[in-house]
């Protein structure tokens, strides 16, 4: 089958087109025809500074996928052949990943394809639905009601993370850096547009919450971005982060003003094995599938690439202010995949 390589960590040159041997499902694992393959910034930074997995090499990247059901393992019980599925799993270099013809998947971690989606845009969700969702519901504990802020609300995560806390009932503050971005925030259903380009985001946030705070802050940006979180997120409220907190984080106004501060890492299941955890992302692109058919959710893809073009597609993402998400269309020059 046709795969993209990752021989050494390095610039997106290192990605290289080969014909490698197509894989074999075990007992508990379904064997995918994939379609489509999300490009993430996880597989930028495992290309660039090399795998969670020392021996991992030669490894194949990408993390989200969707595609055909082509065979299931004896012990596989809710998937058949020619089941449309989606899914978050490989590519950190222990299991092989999504850029490539085949995947073999744990069930566990596979959920049915939304109908009403196509394979783009199916295999451009797992990944940010699932660090949404265990941000704001598992971590933060959101509830209607409340106010919330998300940065970056035109990302990848973010342009979810909205949606997700429009459907709990929150009202939801965001951050953009133009006013494309702001446009497609609006249409997502942020109340609050801050332009962070051009106003404070502490400032507006205070202002939008009569100098309170906002419940619920989750930063998917970093560094200075955290920190300015800590004096517009209310006493007793929550802040969810997708990267490391910043060495220099005020850790005794957090303290004092009795904030929480969690971790969101989606990758964790994949990496430690954990079996419920996995469960736990199958079940969540569960309810979101029923989310896209019930046109509640929608996933907004910027751009889509061929297998060969992975190169470009990385170098779209280190480039910087991107919209969305991008995707790998895998399909073969005859139109299906070759063993």
């Amino acid at each position: 089958m046709r795969a993209i390589l990752m021989t050494e960590p390095g610039a997106p040159d290192v990605l290289t087109a080969a014909e490698v041997d197509k894989p074999v499902a075990s007992d508990n694992e379904v064997l995918v025809q994939i379609m489509a393959a999300g490009v993430n910034p996880i597989d930028t930074k495992l290309r660039s500074n090399g795998l969670y997995f020392a021996d991992g090499l030669p490894a194949i990247l990408g993390c989200d996928g969707a595609g055909i059901v082509e065979g299931v393992g004896a012990e596989v019980t809710r998937f058949e052949p020619g089941d449309a599925v989606y899914f978050c799993y490989g590519g950190l270099g222990q299991q092989a990943g999504n850029y490539a013809e085949y995947i073999a998947v744990p069930e566990s971690f596979v959920a049915m394809k939304p109908d009403c989606i196509d394979f783009i845009d199916a295999a451009a969700a797992p990944l940010v639905l699932i660090t949404a969702w265990e941000a704001l519901f598992d971590r933060a504990r959101i509830q209607s009601g409340q106010k919330v802020f998300i940065h970056a609300g035109a990302g990848g995560v973010g342009h979810v993370a909205i949606q997700l806390a429009k459907l709990a009932g929150c009202e939801v503050a965001t951050s953009v850096s133009s006013d494309e971005k702001a446009g497609l925030a609006k249409t997502l259903g942020a109340d609050l547009i801050i332009n962070y380009k051009q106003q404070d985001v502490a400032e507006a946030l205070l202002a939008w919450t009569d100098h309170i705070g906002v419940d619920v802050a989750f930063d998917t940006v970093g560094g200075e971005a955290f920190n300015q979180l800590v004096g517009a997120t209310k006493v007793y409220g929550d802040i969810v982060t997708i990267l490391q907190v910043p060495a220099n984080a005020d850790w005794k106004t957090i303290r004092l003003r009795n904030i929480r501060v969690s971790h969101e890492l989606m990758l964790t299941p994949m990496v430690m094995g954990l079996d419920e955890a996995a469960e736990h992302h199958g079940d969540i692109l569960e309810q979101c599938a029923q989310f896209f058919d019930e046109q509640k959710l929608s996933i907004f893809v910027s751009d889509t690439f061929t297998l060969e073009q992975v190169a470009e597609a990385h170098r779209s993402i280190e480039a910087g202010s991107m919209a969305g998400k991008l995707v790998l269309e895998v399909i073969s020059p005859e139109g299906e995949g070759d063993e």
